[in-house]
């Protein structure tokens, strides 16, 4: 008795190897029978001289979600519809089958297209957005550069603009709140990481820029603590003659964080890099009095 017939896996009763791999076999084969007839169903339809035929196929195809196979039959028959009543339905489905297939870039295309060719349609809303949706779905990991997440922010705008009634519109505005915490945190990176790598001029510049950038956010006192902080070691790192200067630059923004934010938890952190400026201008003035009477 082998290791599989003596201990159990399924409930404690036995388990035949031999019995399961048959039934393995079994299945693939079935799935490979079937796969097959599929395909040489495909060929026959691809190769049918029958329009209309091939049409009602490539909806039936599109109707059961095998957009590969409907794709392609709707490309077939463009030059052959084109023209035609039923060449703006094919169009659609045709552009639907990239989207569906995860070809963003070329859906987006084929949705422009389908705006140009059919502007009047009652479909043109919807693919108006979906145009928009396409920018939103190439949006890249957040390392990576942007460009489509802000596109994604233009077209979103640009439909809540053209259709303000619209009931994609809210879906809309979400998809723009998206994008820019998307940028935003992108931003914050960058900036942080100038802070990290002791880049703190070019930090207090980035922080300052993500403030103005992004006024409404929620973090903006945080962003303008940043700002003071990378001032302050900015300062401390400066050579004599520049120091009385840079800190007076972070009393200075440490006062606008008070005006600004008045109520926040962080201004107090602000507080103590102001009060450490002012010793440090005072120490620099009394180090100068100093040395003008040695002299």
């Amino acid at each position: 008795m082998d290791i599989f017939s003596k201990h159990s896996i399924f409930g404690g009763k036995s388990f035949n190897f031999a019995f399961f791999m048959q039934r393995v076999f079994i299945y693939l084969s079935i799935l490979l029978v079937f796969f097959l007839s599929s395909c040489n169903e495909f060929a026959k339809v691809q190769k049918s001289k029958d329009y209309d035929y091939k049409l009602t196929k490539a909806d039936e195809y599109y109707s059961k979600k095998k957009y590969k196979y409907a794709q392609q039959l709707f490309e077939e028959l463009f030059p052959v519809y084109k023209g035609t009543v039923k060449f703006e339905d094919l169009y659609y489905k045709y552009a639907y089958c990239f989207y569906y297939d995860g070809f963003y870039k070329e859906a987006e295309n084929l949705f422009r297209g389908y705006l140009e060719v059919f502007p009047n349609s009652n479909k043109a809303e919807e693919v108006d957005f979906m145009r928009a949706y396409c920018f939103y779905k190439q949006s890249p990991k957040l390392e990576l550069e942007q460009v489509n997440t802000t596109k994604a922010i233009g077209m979103m705008q640009s439909f809540i603009n053209t259709h303000p009634g619209s009931e994609k519109v809210k879906e809309a505005a979400e998809i723009i709140d998206k994008c820019r915490a998307k940028l935003e945190l992108k931003e914050y990176r960058g900036a942080q990481l100038y802070y990290n790598l002791s880049e703190f001029r070019a930090a207090a510049i980035a922080f300052s820029n993500l403030l103005n950038n992004y006024p409404e956010s929620t973090s903006g006192d945080l962003y303008k603590l940043m700002v003071v902080k990378s001032y302050f070691k900015f300062a401390k790192m400066s050579i004599v003659t520049k120091q009385e200067e840079r800190f007076e630059k972070v009393i200075t923004e440490c006062q606008d964080f008070a005006d600004r934010y008045p109520e926040s938890i962080l201004l107090k952190e602000a507080e103590t890099y102001s009060t450490q400026s002012q010793n440090q201008i005072k120490a620099i003035k009394n180090e100068q009095i100093t040395s003008s009477s040695q002299q």
